[in-house]
């Protein structure tokens, strides 16, 4: 079996490569290097260091010819996309277009998407599923809930098959400083200078951290499962700013200074995923506590 993995050079992407070919497939990677790094590529990879807006992207699944694509190349910070809205429309919502586009002449196994809770916005819910009501409040989670529209509208007209996966906060070994759900790697690469953390508003907000090997294991389920389908991927547990500092006071033996900021603009206050739908259809559940997780990713730095 063959697969594509768009941002295959990317925290999330390298890890799916990495887990797809132990499973025996032929893989191959569109990525730009904007965020991904070369030295994450597996070597049995097939790289193509392309952007996914452009034609020659295009030209590559027409040519390669993938069983499934597993696209997760995307313009993932919320900062960046309130700084820069046309570029964030860019790579989120024409890099798509320009796949599914290609999908058209050929047809895919299944073409699964990594969305993200950023769509909901605010909510006052204390678990969210699938049924809720979308309005986000950032440009990077406009973007991606237009990308999802598009899919469904490309399945309806071209019937190119689907599973749009919106994630928690994802976390874990190779995540950078930068893009959303990176405050843990913010943190630790903190750590690593020696400089104080810093707490934007009263670090009281929470997210649902999903550890990335609970991730790659979600894709892989769906590639099969679940098409024509949207469906959480998340622990359905909340966690806050302030208990992600106290669980790498667990780890970290020197000292951890941290201060408080104003609100970050965009930001949500709460976000829980509940993810009932994915554990019933892709037979699938996170294995990795927070804690757990943290731990894992803790160690994965060079203190």
């Amino acid at each position: 079996m063959k697969a594509l993995v768009t941002g295959g050079a990317g925290f999330i992407g390298s890890h799916l490569v990495d887990a797809l070919i132990s499973k025996g497939f032929s893989v191959h990677i569109i990525d730009n290097l904007s965020s991904g790094k070369k030295e994450y590529i597996n070597p049995l990879a097939i790289f193509h260091e392309l952007d996914i807006s452009t034609a020659a992207a295009h030209k590559v699944i027409l040519k390669e010819k993938p069983d499934y694509i597993f696209h997760m190349a995307a313009q993932a910070d919320v900062s960046r996309s309130t700084a820069s809205p046309l570029d964030d429309m860019h790579t989120n919502v024409a890099g798509t277009i320009n796949l599914l586009d290609a999908c058209r002449q050929y047809p895919v196994k299944n073409f699964v998407f990594s969305s993200t809770s950023a769509v909901y916005g605010n909510v006052s819910s204390e678990m969210i599923d699938e049924s809720h009501k979308t309005s986000p409040i950032s440009f990077y989670g406009l973007s991606k809930l237009t990308a999802e529209n598009y899919i469904k509208l490309f399945h309806d007209t071209f019937q190119i098959p689907f599973t749009i996966l919106r994630y928690g906060n994802v976390y874990g070994p190779r995540q950078t400083s930068k893009g959303e759900g990176g405050v843990i790697a913010v943190y630790l690469e903190k750590l690593k200078k020696n400089e104080q953390l810093k707490i934007h508003g009263d670090g009281l907000q929470t997210r649902d951290y999903v550890f990335v090997q609970d991730v790659v294991e979600a894709n892989i389920a769906a590639a099969d499962k679940g098409k024509q389908m949207m469906m959480h991927i998340s622990t359905g547990q909340r966690s806050s700013i302030l208990q992600l500092i106290d669980l790498l006071k667990n780890h970290h033996t020197g000292k951890i200074h941290a201060f408080h900021t104003v609100d970050r603009q965009g930001d949500i206050k709460h976000s829980c995923l509940d993810n009932t739908l994915a554990k019933h259809i892709l037979s699938w559940k996170p294995y990795y506590s927070i804690q757990d997780g943290m731990r894992e990713t803790y160690l994965s730095y060079s203190f």
